[in-house]
């Protein structure tokens, strides 16, 4: 016992509360395993130099790149990655849901614990798919790391959003210099903020954070690794549901709605403007940069359903109601 107690300061020293608390979270989930909770932790702990190389940005990404795909190629084949099922892509395992302004203001002002599973109709991806909140009002903000990547990076730099427990201790505890604790009413304001300079709302999911939703990043079409990688064929962004359509009597042909498009929806037709449906993944910028209130975002029935988080929390309740 009393050597017990000697150690206990010791793994206090390297091992913080929030460390804990996540391998904990982590071993409660029926797929999980060491390996994603490992490599949860490493991208948590690490996340400016784990970014840095999945945008190619840093130094070591020439290096680290072929041996991680080496690595993954061997842990499957030895059964490791099984969990994740047969033929998960990598946006299977890490994506981001676009959300409008609106629903991303009231997802960072939930008042309670909520625990919604399997949101495939809405996160259409076949891992990292639900939405669990412990301590919804625990609310960090991060620098961004893919902007901090960048050598002339759009700022400000403390964008991303990490919301609950145990996420917005671990990055407080693992990234002091870098992040603070806001209330929510500030986190609506960086939303805001973010919105007002162009950039798109993304709530973040990824298998090896707990299989769940765990941020909100506030991503410029410049510096987003994930708008990088969707660019570049690997579909990591689901649409928010909705897609911009015009009015064309009202339109004016002004082409600000062009320039303001981080997906390269829209282009100028004439007088007015013809907007790719296809393209657009319906992040809502467009619409307050139209002085004519010419555009609206309209449900697109084609694309995944969109995340209403206030609505999921009344199903949820009426879901409990009926089984009690």
């Amino acid at each position: 016992m009393e050597n017990q107690n000697k150690q206990r300061p010791f793994l206090s020293k390297w091992i913080k509360p929030s460390t804990r608390e996540f391998y904990r979270e982590g071993k409660k989930l029926e797929n999980s395993s060491w390996f994603t909770r490992l490599h949860g932790y490493i991208y948590g702990r690490w996340t400016y130099l784990y970014i840095g190389i999945a945008t190619g940005e840093h130094r070591l990404t020439r290096i680290i790149i072929p041996l991680w795909n080496l690595f993954m190629k061997i842990f499957r084949v030895h059964g490791h990655g099984a969990h994740r099922g047969k033929g998960a892509s990598f946006a299977d395992m890490y994506h981001g849901k676009i959300v409008p302004l609106d629903e991303a203001r009231r997802l960072v002002s939930v008042r309670q614990d909520i625990d919604i599973r399997n949101l495939d109709k809405i996160i259409p991806y076949t891992r990292a798919r639900d939405i669990v909140l412990r301590n919804p009002d625990h609310i960090v903000v991060l620098d961004c790391p893919c902007r901090v990547a960048r050598p002339n990076p759009c700022l400000p730099l403390d964008v991303c959003i990490a919301i609950g427990e145990p996420f917005a201790q671990f990055v407080l505890d693992h990234h002091p210099r870098r992040s603070r604790r806001i209330t929510q009413a500030e986190a609506i304001t960086i939303l805001e903020e973010e919105h007002a300079r162009g950039h798109v709302h993304h709530a973040f999911f990824k298998d090896a954070v707990l299989d769940r939703f765990y941020a909100i990043c506030n991503c410029c079409s410049c510096c987003c690794g994930a708008m990088q990688a969707y660019r570049g064929g690997t579909p990591m962004l689901a649409s928010s549901g909705f897609v911009a359509r015009v009015d064309s009597l009202k339109c004016s042909g002004c082409g600000l709605c062009v320039e303001a498009c981080p997906f390269g929806a829209i282009r100028l037709d004439g007088q007015t403007i013809a907007i790719d449906e296809k393209v657009c993944l319906g992040c809502g910028v467009c619409i307050d940069k139209c002085n004519r209130k010419a555009l609206a975002l309209e449900r697109d029935f084609t694309k995944s359903e969109p995340l209403l988080i206030r609505e999921l929390i009344e199903q949820s309740r009426a879901s409990v109601t009926t089984l009690t």
